[in-house]
């Protein structure tokens, strides 16, 4: 190195100040959790995002300071989840918070809670049950349905000429098996018998639950969706 490139090297380094820590620097500082941590938000904020992003959805009556954490601080929590196109969803009545991907098409990208379409037997039962759970609302006693019932729904929905009871069950099975992946339905201390989640509220939105009968109608007449529909 140069005499003038080192002179020119250190008048550089001496007229340029290291950066001021400001009030965010001690925020951050104040909630760093890990080596790294650049997060802003405390312990119990980060802790209901992950529940939130893991999903399906958070049950309040199941945990009651979780629910108040995201009531708190809906706003702070909607401000970071806009960031990745997802909106927070909150039933106050029905105590239940979850997340739906923003209408982002204009962007062109793919929401991050992507997931595979309900079947044409599993969004049957699902809307039978949707309106099952809405004639139980406010009389103080859970939704439930058993396996037997859920066979008997999806027998009234079979497709014309369809009498193999073997496939029935199957669908049956399958159909039960996936909402209660999705913890649409929720397993009781009864073999062979569910309560139906008030999550399904929010994850079959209708502006009248009177659209439902059509929507079923629909179903059944389009011979299309053999192998599933959303």
């Amino acid at each position: 190195m140069t005499p003038s490139s080192a002179t020119s090297q250190k008048t550089y380094d001496a007229g340029t100040p290291p950066t001021a820590a400001g009030p965010g620097d001690a925020y951050r500082s104040e909630r760093s959790l890990f080596p790294g941590d650049t997060g802003s938000f405390p312990l119990e904020l980060r802790q209901a995002l992950v529940r939130l992003l893991r999903g399906p959805y958070i049950d309040g009556t199941v945990d009651a300071p979780l629910w108040t954490t995201i009531l708190t601080h809906r706003a702070s929590l909607q401000q970071y989840l806009s960031e990745v196109f997802l909106l927070l969803t909150v039933d106050p009545e029905r105590k239940i918070a979850l997340l739906t991907p923003a209408g982002i098409d204009a962007v062109h990208t793919q929401p991050i809670v992507a997931r595979k379409p309900l079947r044409r037997e599993e969004t049957l039962l699902a809307l039978r049950l949707r309106l099952l759970l809405d004639r139980q609302a406010g009389t103080g006693t859970d939704a439930t349905i058993t396996r037997g019932g859920a066979r008997e729904i999806l027998a009234e929905h079979r497709q014309p000429g369809a009498v193999d009871d073997k496939r029935l069950d199957e669908q049956t099975d399958a159909s039960l098996a996936r909402l209660l992946a999705l913890k649409l339905l929720l397993p009781t201390e009864l073999p062979g018998e569910y309560r139906v989640s008030n999550a399904l509220a929010l994850a079959l939105p209708f502006d009248a639950i009177d659209q439902i009968p059509a929507y079923l109608a629909a179903l059944d007449a389009d011979d299309t969706t053999e192998d599933g529909t959303e």
